[in-house]
């Protein structure tokens, strides 16, 4: 078997990545907004939408985790020539999606265990549960459109996902900021973002479903045809790949969820200083997170056309280009750290907390490009246990625990004056870039044992 050419690889990788990477902007784009119309608002605002927002991306990606192992299944059957097996896949995705959307659901509603868990001020719990409510309602809409995503991706076409994610996010700004600060009506504060939220999330799945029913390009797929009832093998495999896969997700994002809720005992200020760098980190993410999408479609796919060396390098590709990105974002980020936290809040102590997380934001892009796109490069291959083993006990086990003790007690018998005092918020963030860079060298590891012994046996043969 010849070689592939590494340039025809990166270039392949990048032509998915790209339209993901917008479309990923744009999904970003809705909270970054939630955050700016929020904090020009009031801060109570802020803090509402940053503990509620917090506590839906953490459902909402636990659950949307299971729904993306629909791509590399689907990505195999592409690069298998099954084609015939594609549109089972993602009707037994949209099965899984419904049936995710009922525990979700509840939590959302029913909050009350987890803000008791933040101690909120009344005023500021009050907009959360008003803001989770709406979001409730909105997840539905979310997980049906990350199944139509989840095709998409698979089959390696990401373009009209990033048109409608462009569509929602441009309707979910002028309607976000209107309902916020009553333009047209009473100011609705951080109840207005979650309204907004509940309108374009089903506005995204109303478009998939368009996109599916009237697109030429989908005939031969036929994903609405013949529908599927619930098929007993299809779901156990999709949550046999998808579990650890929306576990990992939510190991990760909920680190950062009880991050922003045991911030919410330092006072709004602390938490909406976390908040504007935790929406700076969000966006460097969206690069590592695009790349690692298009790296596992061209794994799987590699995988399914028993490519292994094509599968090796499109890994090893997508691993060197998430690290120069990466860098490249956290060097940006360093020379704009004394004006990024003026763009979000007009409050002085506000600002003073974000600029002073700048220095470990800036390590932290880089080191979670690693974990991550080396966790994407192993979901190609189905292997998604080991990273969510290494996220469990890097995130959960030290990153969150060890965060706790920096910022509440300090760690006086390490003998170092920097550690011996309450960090505050920055004694979290300071844990998670360790524990972040220790899941990347955990997880690259295993990456680099799977794709030498894949090799191998193909060389073998």
């Amino acid at each position: 078997m010849s070689r592939p050419a590494a340039g025809v690889i990166a270039r392949g990788i990048l032509s998915l990545a790209t339209p993901i990477f917008i479309s990923q902007l744009a999904g970003i784009g809705t909270h970054v907004a939630d955050t700016l119309i929020t904090g020009h608002h009031s801060t109570a605002d802020l803090a509402a939408v940053a503990v509620g927002g917090g506590l839906f991306v953490s459902v909402a990606m636990a659950l949307v985790g299971v729904l993306h192992a629909a791509a590399p299944i689907i990505a195999h059957h592409v690069g298998a020539g099954h084609d015939e097996d594609i549109a089972p896949a993602f009707q037994q995705a949209v099965w899984m999606a419904l049936f995710l959307a009922l525990p979700g659901v509840l939590l959302l509603v029913l909050p009350g265990p987890l803000l008791a868990l933040a101690e909120l001020d009344p005023q500021v719990e009050q907009k959360t549960r008003a803001y989770l409510l709406a979001l409730a309602c909105a997840l539905p809409g979310a997980l049906l459109f990350r199944a139509f995503q989840a095709l998409m991706n698979g089959i390696g076409a990401p373009r009209p996902v990033m048109v409608i994610m462009l569509v929602c996010v441009s309707v979910h700004v002028p309607l976000a900021w209107a309902l916020t600060t009553g333009a047209f009506g009473p100011a609705l504060g951080a109840l207005g973002c979650g309204l907004s939220t509940l309108v374009v999330n089903w506005l995204s799945a109303a478009l998939g479903v368009a996109y599916l029913v009237r697109s030429r390009r989908m005939t031969r797929i036929n994903a609405l045809s013949d529908w599927q009832a619930p098929r007993a093998w299809a779901q156990r495999e999709l949550l046999r790949l998808g579990g650890p896969m929306g576990l990992s997700s939510f190991i990760g994002i909920s680190s950062f969820t009880l991050i922003a809720i045991f911030v919410a005992r330092l006072g709004a200020d602390a938490v909406a200083g976390h908040r504007i760098i935790a929406n700076l980190n969000g966006v460097c993410f969206m690069l590592p997170l695009a790349l690692g999408s298009g790296t596992m479609i061209k794994v799987g796919q590699a995988v399914g056309a028993h490519d292994a060396l094509r599968a090796r390098l499109s890994a090893l590709t997508g691993l060197a280009i998430a690290g120069a990105t990466s860098t490249a974002a956290g060097i940006i980020l360093w020379i704009c750290r004394d004006y990024l936290p003026i763009i979000y809040s007009q409050d002085a102590a506000v600002q003073a907390i974000a600029a002073s997380l700048m220095p470990l934001v800036v390590l932290f892009v880089v080191a979670d490009s690693v974990q991550t796109l080396a966790s994407f490069a192993l979901r190609g291959f189905k292997i998604t246990v080991a990273p969510m083993l290494a996220h469990a006990a890097c995130f959960w086990g030290f990153g969150v625990t060890s965060g706790y003790v920096l910022a509440f007690h300090g760690m006086p018998w390490t003998g170092l004056a920097a550690l011996s005092s309450p960090m505050g918020v920055s004694g979290f963030w300071l844990a998670t870039l360790v524990s972040t860079a220790l899941a990347g060298v955990l997880i690259t590891l295993v990456l680099l044992v799977v794709l030498r012994s894949r090799t191998g046996t193909s060389a073998a043969n």
